[in-house]
């Protein structure tokens, strides 16, 4: 089964929700429609421990961290995640971010 359109789930620390937000625009993630730059963000609370070899922006080497942040939500074509996903890895301050592709079915967005 092809998906045209794909769900990007980007959890953020809200200091780079901007960036992100830039990020998303400039790639043209999050158009739908007659609308750009359509996005929705949630509070969350993350936790995670860094391995030795790390350089973590939040957190110390083998311990375990929890921090607020944010849950980004927003649609792209399938056929541009990879170019959307490398732009908000530049954007993202974190080594590892985060960052989920959800294949979409049936969305009405076509």
């Amino acid at each position: 089964m092809e998906f045209e359109y794909c769900k990007l789930e980007i959890f953020v620390p809200e200091s780079h929700l901007e960036a992100v937000r830039k990020a998303l625009r400039e790639t043209d993630a999050g158009h739908i429609g007659k609308y750009d730059s359509c996005l929705s963000y949630s509070p969350v609370t993350s936790c995670w421990r860094p391995l030795e070899g790390t350089n973590p922006y939040l957190g110390s080497v083998g311990e375990v961290c929890t921090a607020p942040e944010l849950r980004v939500e927003a649609v792209c074509r399938a056929a541009d995640a990879e170019r959307v996903l490398a732009a908000v890895r530049r954007a993202h301050p974190y080594e590892e971010p985060v960052i989920n592709v959800i294949p979409l079915w049936k969305t009405g967005l076509a």
